[in-house]
């Protein structure tokens, strides 16, 4: 029964996204172990967050251009606002198209460890990981230009 979630996830990823799943953390953290011959690269944001809306464009050419890395973003808007559509409207607005899931979690100091000890829960944080080594790298702060390919370098 757990599976039907992650299926519905990867029909998702498959057919073209027209709205951003909300999934519970039991589901993203299956999301992040699944083996893949991809590297995963999950980034975490919100609509709210200058940073992470700087660097959301490094994600997307990302996606677009290196098909060894499979790119998800997470949006964490739902523990302070409980609508989803706020983050429907800026995907369109955007026109973002990696992976969006909306993390169904209210309170993140229940949570944030359980994607990465070192997390402080500030925001925009990255996750990479590749199933095929092993290898996770986790950064707390807003990425630049050069700075996902060295972060994949690292988890090679």
């Amino acid at each position: 029964m757990k599976l039907i979630p992650f299926l519905l996830l990867l029909s998702i990823s498959a057919f073209g996204q027209t709205k951003a799943p909300m999934v519970k953390l039991t589901e993203l953290q299956q999301l992040i172990s699944t083996p893949g011959e991809q590297i995963r690269v999950i980034n975490f944001w919100a609509t709210w967050c200058a940073p992470c809306i700087k660097e959301l464009p490094l994600f997307e050419k990302l996606n677009q251009e290196n098909k060894n890395v499979k790119v998800t973003l997470v949006s964490m808007d739902i523990d302070l606002d409980p609508d989803p559509e706020k983050v429907y409207r800026f995907v369109d607005r955007k026109k973002l198209k990696s992976e969006v899931l909306i993390l169904d979690e209210r309170n993140p100091n229940d949570w944030i460890d359980k994607i990465d000890k070192k997390w402080s829960g500030a925001l925009p944080a990255t996750l990479l990981v590749n199933t095929q080594t092993g290898k996770r790298v986790f950064v707390e702060k807003e990425l630049h230009e050069g700075d996902l390919e060295k972060l994949i370098a690292q988890v090679k």
